[in-house]
């Protein structure tokens, strides 16, 4: 069997397309599912919202009620498999939580406590797959963090440690495909975006730079490609949507515009659109979508039941 191996992202292919990482296949005809589905779910926002809402990416339409969290915070990050969406970190007024929650996302209801995360901050981002939720930086009061941590998702308990990114940061956003994590943007700070491999423990490394030095975007993926919306770089905002290739490294390139400017979005995608709610410069009930494999400017979607700002969104079904 003939084999190339990739020195920069130290991925292995063989003629058939299958990428073995760490000897595991993660591409051509064994592929895993990606942890994505047509149920989108929205949570959290700029103050002590506990509120829970959902839609189905597939179609258009308004954002129906899902539940409750198990205490409303802001400035957390929410990511899935395909069956049971997490809640973590935040801060409630000036306490920062270390609180993971999650909901089973086919059933609508209130959010279960799954266990803590190793250090207690907001603005940090997530990145999962079907079967590890990850968990980066963010900011615990006193300084920046560089922490990466980890959860199998099926499973609770509490978060261990999974390395550091290449620099502590604040107010990124993660998004993933079956088989690495992409981390990108920190206000005020660099366009850096780092990338991990899920299955794998260790540190993160530099994947390329975002086209806008900005943080508190929506993020977003399909199988190939992830996408970053909106954001700000302190009194600049921003209705940029940015895009890379995951699979490979190197900078960003313009996707095109969203709808509306500003941070704070919340954003998630099924295995064919991506879609981002609320943010803008206030608190907004908007929802917008592209299609993930085209090119082109954001559409409208629907509402959100209620106005978000510095929330967050995974899929699953």
């Amino acid at each position: 069997m003939s084999l190339t191996i990739n020195h920069q992202t130290n991925d292995i292919s063989n003629a058939t397309g299958t990428i073995l990482v760490n000897g595991v296949a993660v591409g051509g005809d064994n592929t895993p599912s990606p942890a994505v589905g047509n149920r989108a779910i929205v949570a959290g926002s700029d103050g002590t919202s506990n509120v829970i809402q959902y839609f189905d990416i597939s179609s258009t339409g308004n954002a129906i009620d899902f539940g409750d969290l198990v205490a409303g915070r802001s400035y957390m990050t929410v990511c899935s498999n395909i069956t049971r969406a997490l809640f973590a970190g935040g801060r409630v007024s000036s306490t920062f939580k270390d609180d993971i929650e999650y909901v089973t996302i086919s059933t609508a209801g209130n959010a279960q406590d799954f266990g803590d995360l190793t250090v207690a901050r907001q603005g940090l981002g997530s990145a999962s797959n079907e079967t590890r939720a990850t968990f980066a930086a963010g900011y615990d009061g006193s300084a920046l963090s560089n922490v990466i941590d980890y959860v199998t998702v099926d499973t609770t308990g509490n978060a261990q440690d999974f390395g550091d990114l290449t620099a502590a940061r604040t107010y990124i956003r993660g998004t993933a495909n079956s088989y690495r994590g992409i981390y990108g943007g920190h206000v005020n700070y660099n366009n850096y975006i780092d990338y991990i491999t899920i299955a794998t423990t260790g540190n993160a490394s530099q994947f390329g730079l975002l086209t806008v030095n900005r943080g508190q975007m929506g993020a977003c993926a399909d199988e190939t490609r992830a996408l970053f919306g909106g954001g700000d770089s302190g009194a600049t905002f921003y209705n940029i949507i940015d895009y890379i290739t995951i699979a490979t490294t190197g900078n960003a390139t313009d996707f095109g515009d969203l709808l509306t400017t500003g941070s704070g979005l919340a954003s998630c995608a099924n295995a064919t659109r991506g879609t981002w709610s609320g943010g803008a410069l206030f608190a907004a009930n908007t929802i917008q979508y592209v299609t993930i494999q085209t090119t082109g400017n954001a559409a409208d979607f629907g509402d959100l039941i209620a106005t978000l700002k510095d929330a967050d969104a995974c899929s699953g079904t």
